[in-house]
């Protein structure tokens, strides 16, 4: 499978390249937000994932979407050794 680019550490994303994952199609059977959350979760820096929480948040969109297992976002960072960035903004955004 061919990349459309490659890839880049450290780079900073702008605004349009975060909120691109609020449109993210889940597979049949799986939450929407959950979805576009652990998409956002697994590919961003925690900085840009709090930003991404924003407009997440501003659409309307569920902190809560759970996954087909019964599972949150911040329950399957919690489980990731090296989350703990991602965890605590979670953690200040259910507040």
């Amino acid at each position: 499978m061919a990349l459309t680019q490659p890839a880049k550490f450290g780079e900073e994303w702008n605004d349009e390249r975060v909120k691109s994952y609020l449109n993210r199609q889940p597979p049949l059977g799986e939450n929407a937000d959950f979805h576009v959350l652990y998409n956002a979760y697994k590919h961003m820096r925690a900085n840009d994932f709090e930003r991404f929480l924003v407009y997440f948040l501003a659409e309307g969109r569920d902190l809560h979407a759970v996954n087909t297992e019964g599972k949150s976002i911040v329950d399957l960072a919690k489980e990731h050794p090296n989350s703990a960035e991602f965890v605590t903004v979670l953690t200040a955004t259910f507040n």
